[in-house]
């Protein structure tokens, strides 16, 4: 059933995009400025389920590209973020009917909702994730070929290009050379479906998802409870490690965010390794958890969830793993987002300590 985005919705939603953005996706707090911008301006969003959609849809997904560091600094202006949707619906010669996310992390749930409102045009309850991945065919749709190309993009200087490419790597490979030149961070509109083919390649839910997590934070702590635990049962998942970080290692290199940073327990040590999302939980040697599954980083206390640049020496810190949507699992999508694509010598391991690939395709 169709519901409205609200000024009122996007505190909640954007914090419990942060939980599932494993650490990435941009800066929670400056898309909920975005979001919070356009929604006054032009008025409420209109969200979709899956269900809703009609079958000759026409549907892009619009995001930020490149390393979130960068966006902190170089705030996106909403014809930034509308820029690449119009140029993408003249390229293609059709009008535009929705609007949604290809990754439900940090501000990459937020700028859609700020297309949606500025352009008047419905938002999936869905992504194409259910989490946040570094890379531009990190997606789904990718595993039922669905193009990334034509892709739109646009910077804050007013340039705006569409690129058709071969298969979505060489669209992340020339996209993403485009975006180290434009200052590290563009918009970008893309994956254009149908109404069809985003029901069988997005995850369902993902907003309503985020908005329920981000109050269920806020409840746990207004009730005196542990807000950590409760995103725990919520995601079905389990804590990892609990400790103070000690050491951040963090560089912006070829438009991402890469690093490490070490989180000292009481009797060991617990190194997170992040390509903007939070790859490789490893303590004392022992693999705990790795991508594709979840791992997030919480305050301590608050449960309030610490992207892969707000990262800082002294933090008192709680790390979960969750499980991802099972279509990760495959073993194509493995070689797409497994360990191994990242430079990592070791099989995925999943967050209940399992280390297992289920064959197959998700088409």
């Amino acid at each position: 059933m169709s519901w409205t985005i609200s000024e009122n919705d996007i505190s909640d939603l954007a914090r419990g995009a942060a939980v599932l953005g494993t650490g990435g996706g941009g800066d929670p707090y400056i898309g909920a400025l975005l979001a919070t911008q356009a929604l006054r301006a032009h008025g409420d969003v209109t969200v979709v389920t899956l269900d809703e959609v009609p079958a000759d849809a026409v549907v892009l997904t619009v995001a930020m590209m490149g390393a979130p560091t960068v966006m902190v600094e170089k705030l996106p202006s909403l014809d930034e973020v509308t820029a690449p949707v119009l140029a993408l619906g003249t390229y293609l010669g059709r009008p535009v009917t929705h609007v949604a996310c290809a990754e439900i992390g940090g501000v990459n749930s937020t700028i859609p909702i700020a297309a949606a409102a500025a352009l008047g045009l419905p938002l999936l309850d869905a992504d194409g994730m259910g989490r946040a991945f570094p890379e531009l065919q990190m997606v789904l749709p990718t595993l039922y070929d669905i193009t990334a190309s034509p892709l739109a993009f646009s910077d804050e200087k007013g340039n705006i290009g569409v690129l058709q490419t071969v298969d979505n790597k060489w669209t992340e490979r020339i996209a993403r050379v485009a975006c180290v030149e434009m200052g590290c961070s563009v918009m970008i509109s893309g994956f254009p479906m149908s109404g069809d083919q985003a029901r069988e390649a997005l995850v369902p839910g993902s907003l309503s998802r985020c908005v329920e997590i981000g109050k269920q934070i806020m409840l746990a702590r207004e009730d005196k409870a542990d807000p950590v635990q409760r995103i725990v049962d919520l995601l079905g998942g389990r804590e990892l490690f609990a400790g103070k970080v000690i050491d951040v290692q963090r560089a912006t290199t070829t438009g991402f965010a890469r690093g490490r940073a070490r989180i000292e327990g009481p009797d060991s040590t617990l190194t997170l390794s992040f390509q903007n999302e939070h790859l490789i939980a490893e303590e004392d040697g022992r693999i705990l958890t790795t991508t594709p599954d979840l791992i997030i980083v919480l305050e301590h206390d608050s449960g309030e969830p610490i992207t892969t640049e707000a990262l800082r020496y002294g933090q008192r810190i709680r790390v979960i793993g969750a499980p991802s949507d099972e279509r990760w699992h495959t073993v194509p999508a493995l070689a797409m987002v497994g360990p191994g694509y990242f430079g990592y010598d070791l099989p995925p391991h999943r967050f209940d300590g399992t280390i297992e690939a289920r064959p197959g395709v998700a088409a």
